[in-house]
């Protein structure tokens, strides 16, 4: 782990906190019943298990690792641990951290937590800082004009002209407000190697039109995929 991150051990739970949140961030922060009325769970896109926290000083997101597909009906919360660097939440916490130092339009990681619920499985959660008066892009498919998916295009391009993978680039992962986008949700995000060529930027392209495809119908996606494009390659076209 990074030196500037402080980590607390405590009973089997690890907690990985920002220095800006130093002794503000406790183990009971990864516990909805904790905040009571203060957490309401967000209702949009992911499998759950997630929740908009009013702290009194400052708006966050708690999110916990869920599995999805048939391996959920095994686990849907256990992990295989096999180092912590690996752990799901620590790795994203650390990309994150390193997102927002590139000047990246990326939430603030705020903690880490993940505890060993035995000798090789855990299960884990990270709070970041909630990015407010944003929406999904998922609602706002109908109302945007091509001009705003040529700034997507080019927005999702300064992620990877900076090497980083989105795992799971789909319309809920995309934020908007006005004409500025976001990307939220990096788990199993990774920043590639230079070795590692075009080939998973390709794959981030073709999961993100099936995500328009499945949530706006292909008609869409065939209308704004071009201005899209334009973006990211820096067309001077629409």
């Amino acid at each position: 782990m990074a030196e500037s991150e402080i980590c607390l051990r405590e009973e089997g739970s690890v907690l990985l906190v920002h220095p800006d949140y130093e002794k503000r961030v406790t183990f009971d922060w990864f516990s909805p019943e904790h905040w009571g009325a203060s957490a309401q769970p967000v209702s949009s896109g992911g499998r759950g298990g997630a929740w908009f926290i009013d702290t009194g000083r400052g708006h966050v997101v708690l999110r916990e690792y869920r599995r999805g597909g048939l391996v959920a009906r095994i686990s849907e919360q256990s992990y295989v641990f096999t180092r912590e660097q690996d752990v799901r939440s620590v790795a994203e916490f650390l990309l994150l951290d390193r997102l927002v130092a590139m000047g990246l339009p990326a939430p603030r990681p705020v903690a880490a937590w993940y505890r060993k619920v035995s000798g090789f499985l855990y299960k884990a959660a990270i709070i970041i800082e909630r990015l407010e008066n944003t929406t999904p892009l998922a609602e706002l498919i109908p109302v945007l004009d091509l001009a705003d998916w040529k700034d997507l295009g080019a927005t999702v391009r300064r992620f990877h002209d900076a090497g980083v993978n989105h795992a799971d680039l789909n319309c809920f992962n995309v934020l908007v407000r006005g004409r500025s986008y976001f990307l939220i949700d990096f788990d199993k995000g990774r920043i590639m190697p230079v070795k590692a060529g075009e080939k998973w930027k390709a794959g981030n392209h073709e999961r993100f039109a099936r995500s328009i495809r499945k949530v706006a119908g292909n008609s869409v996606l065939e209308s704004v995929w071009d201005s899209f494009m334009n973006g990211y390659n820096g067309s001077q076209s629409s």
